[in-house]
C-alpha cells in the first residue's frame, strides 16, 4: 500500500497515536453523542436567540475617538460627519465634556482631563464593554483623518489569531531601543487577543510607566508586560500615513504616499478635514469607476465564450437584464411624465404637478443624459437641452429603475454650427447595495388590548366575531383582552331604559365571562351621530396605561394567533405603526352562483382581494397615539369637525415621526359583508367606503359572467 495523501477539503491523516501531531489542529467534526443521566432531574435548555450569539461571532471593528472637551463641538463634529456613518460602531471619549453634547454622537466622559488618565480609562472602559464583542478596535485622535473605507478593508484581510498592534511605528523620545510604539494622531489597530491580554496589566502600567503622551504610555506597556512591539506592515498589509505640512492645500497634492494613505495628520481645523474627505472620497470614487470599466471590458471579453454569444450580453454591462414577463398580468408597465407633470399619480387621478423627490428624479436623469451624451461626442458636438418632448419611467425589481428620455436638443460644433435634433436616449439607476435596518427588538409576550367598535349595523355579526376571539385567544390562552365600544345613536340613547339595542351583545359577553372566569370583557357606551374613528380612539385611550398595545379591530375581523403575533412583531414603540391590508371574501352568490364554495385553505385567496381602501383595521401602542394626537390639537385648536375627516392611519401619517408599515394580511381573513357607509362623514371615507364595497362584490371576470348569465337569461 503506498503512502496515505491529503484528506478531502484539506485535512491530514491524524498522527499514529490517534491524535492530531503537535502544532497542527484537527479541524474534522466529530459527533458528541447525546446522553442524559436519569437520576438528574430535566432541566430545560436555554437557547440563545440568534445563531450568532451562540456560535460566538464578534463584530468585525469598533472605533474610538479620543476628544477633548476645547474640540468636542469643532473637530469631533466634523469627524462624526466625515467618516462616523461609515463605520458599524464609533463612540467619542473625553476627561470633560460641555454643557451640550452634538446631535448623534455617542460621548462617553471620564471626568479628567490628564492625557495618561484619559488613555487608562478609554481602554479599561472598551474592554469591559466592547472587549466581547469586536475582533479589532481603531483608536485615533479628533484630529485625524481616516479613511474609513480603506480601515475596514484592512481588517479583512487580518488574522484575528494572532496579538496585532498596528500603526505608524514611532522611536521612543530618548530611547535607542529596537521595539516601536504606535503614533497615536496617526491612529493604530488593537486585535481583541491583544486587547484581553492587556487588561491585568492596566493598573500596573498607570503605576509604574511616567510618559507625557498616551500614546507613548501605552507602547510602553504593551511592550514591557506583553512583548508585542508597533509595526506598520503585517500580513502582507501596510498601514500608510501622511503627515500633512503646515498650508497643505489637499487638490494639489499628488506623492503617491498621500493618495494611498489610510490616515492623514494632524488636521488643524474643520475645512480642512472637511476638504480632506472630498479629496479622498472623489479619489475612491474614481477608482470605482475605473473597477467598473474594466469589470465591463472583463465581461465583454467573456461573452463571446458563452453558449449566448454577444447575442447574451446585457445593457448596461454588468447589470440584471430586464425582467421578463411570463404573462401580461406581470407586464410592469411605464409612467409617462413631462418636465411639469407626472401622468400616474399616488392618489389614481391622471394628471398631478411634478413635485417633490419626483421633480429631482427627473431633473437629475435630465442632467445625467445631457453629461453622458456630452461626454461621448465632445469635442465634436456639444449638446444642451431645449425641451423634454416625452419622458417615461418604470421600476424593475430586478435591476432598478429604467428611464427613456426623448429630448429636444441643440448640438454646435467646433465651428459654432448648432442644429435642432431630437434624439431618445435610455438610462438605467441601478439598485445599489443593499443595507439592513437595524430595528428595535420586540417579543411575542407583549398583551394586545383588541377594541372593537360596534353600531347598530353592526349587531348580525358581532356573535361570530365573539365566538372566533374566544376560540383562537381564549381556548388558547393567548394574551389578549377585548374591549367593546357601543356606539349608540341620539335616538336609540335616549330609550336605552326601555329599549336597549345592545342588549342581545352584553347577553353574550355575560355568557362569555361565565364560560371563562379568569376573564372580563369591559365595555364603553358612546352616544354620537357621526362615529369618528380620531373621536371614538380618544375616548378608550384615556382608560388604558399610555404602554397598551391597541389592536383597532372591525366586526367582520376574525382573530387568529398568527396574526396577532405580526401586530405584536411589526407594532414598536416610538417606532413602527401597522396597518394591515386585510383579505376580503367576494360575494359567493356572484363568484359561486350556487356552486360549492372552495374548500381548500390555499384556495380561498383566488375567491377574494386585498382591500387596500381599509383603514378600519390597525395595531400602534398607546403612547405614540397620544404623542401624535398632542400634535394634532396644537394643529386643529378647537376646530373638532375636523376629526370627522380623519382616521387614525391620517393622524399617525400627518402628526408623527413614525414609521407606518401598511401590507397585506394573508392571516386577516374577513366574509363577505355589504357595509353600510355613513354619509355623516367626510366625502373621501364615504367615498372609499363605498369602493370598498364595489370592489369587493367579485373580481372582472365573475362580473362578467354574471352579466353574461343575466342577458342569456332576458334573452330567452
Amino acid at each position: 500500500a503506498g503512502r496515505p495523501g491529503p484528506l478531502a477539503g484539506g485535512a491530514r491523516p491524524e498522527a499514529a497515536g490517534g491524535g492530531p501531531r503537535p502544532g497542527q489542529e484537527d479541524f474534522r467534526p466529530r459527533i458528541v453523542p447525546y446522553s442524559r443521566d436519569p437520576n438528574k432531574p430535566y432541566k430545560k435548555v436555554l437557547r440563545t436567540r440568534y445563531i450568532q450569539t451562540e456560535l460566538g461571532f464578534h463584530e468585525r471593528l469598533f472605533v474610538a475617538v479620543l476628544t477633548s472637551k476645547a474640540t468636542l463641538n469643532t473637530l469631533a463634529v466634523a469627524v462624526n460627519k466625515t467618516v462616523a456613518h461609515h463605520f458599524p460602531r464609533l463612540l467619542y471619549f473625553t476627561g470633560l465634556r460641555s454643557a451640550k453634547v452634538p446631535h448623534g454622537m455617542v460621548l462617553v466622559a471620564h471626568g479628567d482631563e490628564r492625557p495618561i488618565w484619559l488613555m487608562y480609562e478609554t481602554m479599561h472602559y472598551i474592554h469591559q464593554h466592547f472587549g466581547s464583542d469586536y475582533d479589532w478596535f481603531y483608536i485615533m485622535q479628533d484630529d485625524t483623518y481616516a479613511q474609513a473605507e480603506q480601515v475596514k478593508a484592512l481588517v479583512t484581510h487580518l488574522s484575528i489569531n494572532q496579538d496585532v498592534y498596528l500603526g505608524r511605528a514611532e522611536e521612543f523620545i530618548g530611547g535607542d531601543e529596537q521595539a516601536r510604539y504606535c503614533h497615536g494622531g496617526f491612529g493604530y489597530l488593537i486585535s481583541r487577543s491583544l486587547l484581553l491580554k492587556l487588561h491585568p496589566h492596566l493598573d500596573s502600567c498607570r503605576n509604574e510607566i511616567l510618559s507625557v503622551r498616551p500614546d507613548e504610555w501605552l507602547g510602553r506597556c504593551i511592550i514591557d508586560f506583553l512583548g508585542v512591539a508597533c509595526v506598520s506592515q503585517l500580513q502582507g498589509q501596510h498601514y500608510h500615513t501622511y503627515e500633512l505640512a503646515k498650508n497643505t492645500e489637499p487638490e494639489k497634492e499628488e506623492v503617491v504616499e498621500f493618495q494611498a494613505a489610510l490616515a492623514v495628520h494632524p488636521v488643524s481645523d474643520v475645512t480642512l478635514m472637511y476638504r480632506l474627505h472630498k479629496h479622498f472620497s472623489r479619489i475612491q470614487l474614481d477608482r470605482a469607476y475605473q473597477e467598473i470599466q474594466e469589470l465591463q471590458m472583463q465581461i465583454r471579453n467573456l461573452t463571446s465564450l458563452t453558449p449566448a454569444g454577444e447575442a447574451g450580453l446585457t445593457w448596461p454591462v454588468g447589470i440584471n437584464a430586464p425582467f421578463l414577463p411570463k404573462s401580461r398580468f406581470e407586464v410592469i408597465s411605464w409612467d409617462y411624465f413631462t418636465e411639469q407633470h407626472l401622468f400616474s399619480c399616488p392618489d389614481g387621478s391622471p394628471k398631478c404637478e411634478l413635485s417633490g423627490a419626483s421633480k429631482a428624479d427627473v431633473s437629475e436623469i435630465i442632467e445625467s443624459a445631457l453629461e453622458q451624451l456630452n461626454n461621448r461626442y465632445q469635442p465634436l458636438l456639444r449638446f444642451s437641452k431645449r425641451q423634454l418632448l416625452n419622458g417615461y419611467r418604470r421600476f424593475d425589481p430586478t435591476r432598478g429603475m429604467e428611464y427613456t428620455l426623448d429630448l429636444l436638443l441643440e448640438a454646435v460644433t467646433q465651428k459654432g454650427h448648432s442644429l435642432v435634433m431630437a434624439k431618445r436616449v435610455s438610462l438605467v439607476r441601478p439598485l445599489s447595495k443593499v443595507e439592513i435596518i437595524p430595528m428595535p427588538y420586540v417579543t411575542e409576550a407583549t398583551r394586545v388590548q383588541l377594541v372593537l367598535p360596534l353600531t347598530v349595523q353592526d349587531l348580525d355579526f358581532v356573535a361570530n366575531f365573539l365566538d372566533m376571539f374566544a376560540m383562537n385567544t381564549l381556548d388558547t390562552h393567548d394574551n389578549a383582552l377585548l374591549t367593546l365600544l357601543f356606539i349608540y345613536h341620539p335616538y336609540d340613547a335616549q330609550r336605552v331604559s326601555q329599549v336597549d339595542v345592545f342588549a342581545g351583545v352584553k347577553a353574550m359577553v355575560g355568557e362569555l365571562e361565565k364560560r371563562y372566569a379568569e376573564v372580563k370583557i369591559p365595555w364603553i357606551s358612546v352616544k354620537t351621530e357621526v362615529p369618528s374613528q380620531v373621536k371614538l380612539m380618544d375616548i378608550v385611550s384615556k382608560k388604558h396605561p399610555v404602554d397598551t398595545l391597541f389592536f383597532l379591530a372591525s366586526v367582520w375581523t376574525e382573530i387568529n394567533m398568527e396574526f396577532l403575533n405580526r401586530c405584536r412583531m411589526n407594532t414598536i414603540s416610538n417606532w413602527q405603526v401597522f396597518f394591515p391590508v386585510h383579505f376580503q371574501e367576494f360575494n359567493p352568490a356572484l363568484v359561486y352562483r350556487g356552486e360549492q364554495t372552495a374548500s381548500s385553505g390555499t384556495d380561498f385567496l383566488r375567491d377574494g382581494h386585498f382591500d387596500r381602501h381599509s383603514f378600519a383595521e390597525a395595531c400602534f401602542y398607546n403612547s405614540d397615539y397620544m404623542t401624535a394626537r398632542t400634535k394634532l390639537a396644537a394643529d386643529i385648536l378647537d376646530r373638532d369637525e375636523v376629526l370627522e375627516s380623519m382616521e387614525v392611519f391620517d393622524v399617525f401619517l400627518h402628526y408623527s415621526g413614525l414609521h407606518l408599515f401598511r401590507a397585506v394580511e394573508p392571516g386577516l381573513v374577513q366574509k363577505y359583508a355589504l357595509r353600510s357607509c355613513n354619509p355623516r362623514l367626510s366625502e373621501e371615507l364615504y367615498h372609499r367606503c363605498v369602493l370598498s364595497n364595489l370592489e369587493g362584490l367579485a373580481s372582472r371576470s365573475h362580473l362578467a359572467m354574471a352579466l353574461f348569465e343575466q342577458e342569456q337569461a332576458n334573452s330567452t
